[in-house]
């Protein structure tokens, strides 16, 4: 594979009609994701994508599956996007959007939380493309109201993420219903050892397109930490928030604390939205809408967050709570300074955070600066206890759940019914 960086689409071997949907859309040069993904993914070669949040790794998987899609015929859906959540489905679904026109290729969205019967008759428009998050997908596979035979192209987009959510026995029954003879393009901030079995299990030969290490951030956050204790943190938070205006994104660990803190920050004054699992979809797309527009200045939201939005210009992300995951915090700190802008990322520790701190800085390969004016404890919470590390996982093999690919022929049946899983669907 060239790997050499090109300075414009007109390099890539896209059609025209691709070029001037680009144009239009605002994209003047490919990022080093692109450059070096579209080429292979055009010829029809599986790929692996890695780059840090927020280099464009959505059109890196869109543009090429597009322009591959404008030279078969139409009538059923025939590619796959699979998502982790409602909020990224519909990101995704917003790019092939713009970038579809010119060569007249549409999608439809499947996700929970949405009308099914208003997705059936999405379906029966005969999109070209299908993004889905896996347990919706599967309730319409169920009721016979999709068939993954005629697919040609997956994407598994965020497939790290799909994982830690819980969505290993959804993902592999629709891995068992798609054909084998298929393009596989998977992209992702970061590579954990499981998603990395996932891949084997998935891919054929793959193109491998690395273009910064796996849990890379990017240059233009400036990380801090303030030492703190649980009852300090929303003071914490509301002095923070009044030093500056700046539009801030807040994680939480958890819904029911997203929810508290909502209503503290309201009481101050704020101007503030709460995105979680539990809230319905129209909250849900009336918080992310709201952020966007400048109607409200901070957005408080569960992990949902760190893989679902594309809001330009967040000048700020606040960890309340540090993820259980490490790779979540590069996730979360990549929501700011996307594409080349500057932004900062502020995270609360408290004495319990040894480990999950530990854990992040391993995975960054460097400890994280403590803030102006926050002291250093006596016992700091990273010499407590013993190193952090992510549930076991298989040390060989596919990870739990998953299955090799059957014969081909497969792929007309009906999965099993699926159980529900986590709040994304």
């Amino acid at each position: 594979m060239d790997t050499s960086v090109h300075e414009s689409f007109q390099g890539l071997g896209l059609s025209e009609a691709m070029l001037q949907d680009l144009s239009k859309a605002g994209f003047t040069a490919p990022t080093p994701i692109q450059a070096q993904a579209i080429p292979p993914a055009l010829a029809g070669r599986d790929v692996i994508g890695c780059a840090q949040t927020g280099t464009g790794k959505t059109a890196a998987f869109a543009i090429p599956m597009i322009e591959r899609l404008a030279a078969l015929p139409k009538g059923q859906p025939q590619a796959l996007i699979l998502a982790p959540t409602r909020e990224l489905a519909l990101q995704i679904l917003a790019t092939i959007e713009k970038l579809g026109r010119g060569r007249r290729i549409s999608a439809t969205v499947i996700m929970g939380g949405a009308d099914m019967q208003a997705q059936v008759r999405g379906l029966r428009q005969q999109p070209d493309i299908l993004v889905a998050t896996p347990s919706r997908l599967l309730d319409h596979m169920w009721n016979g109201t999709i068939n993954l035979a005629p697919i040609k192209i997956l994407v598994l987009d965020e497939a790290d993420r799909m994982l830690d959510m819980g969505f290993a026995p959804q993902i592999n029954q629709i891995l068992d219903a798609l054909p084998v003879e298929r393009q596989t393009l998977l992209f992702s901030a970061t590579l954990p050892g499981d998603l990395t079995r996932l891949v084997q299990a998935s891919v054929n030969n793959p193109v491998r397109v690395m273009v910064s290490p796996s849990a890379t951030t990017a240059d233009g956050v400036t990380q801090a930490l303030h030492h703190t204790t649980h009852d300090s943190k929303a003071d914490l938070l509301v002095s923070l928030l009044g030093q500056e205006q700046e539009t801030v994104l807040v994680f939480t660990r958890t819904k029911h604390r997203a929810d508290k803190l909502g209503r503290v920050l309201g009481r101050e004054g704020h101007k503030v939205a709460v995105l979680h699992g539990d809230r319905s979809l129209s909250q849900r797309k009336a918080a992310l809408e709201g952020f966007k527009r400048g109607a409200f200045r901070i957005l408080v939201a569960t992990d949902i967050a760190a893989r679902g939005i594309d809001v330009a210009n967040i000048g700020h992300v606040i960890n309340f709570d540090l993820p259980n995951c490490p790779e979540d915090y590069v996730h979360r700190i990549g929501r700011t300074a996307r594409m080349k802008t500057t932004g900062r990322a502020t995270s609360f520790v408290t004495s319990e955070d040894g480990q999950q701190l530990r854990a992040i800085e391993q995975l960054l390969g460097h400890a994280v600066p403590v803030a102006a004016g926050s002291a250093r404890p006596v016992s700091d919470p990273r010499a407590q206890g013993r190193p952090a590390h992510r549930p076991a996982r298989p040390a060989q093999g596919r990870p739990a759940g998953f299955r090799e690919r059957r014969p081909v022929g497969h792929g007309a049946h009906r999965p099993a019914h699926p159980t529900q899983s986590a709040s994304g669907n």
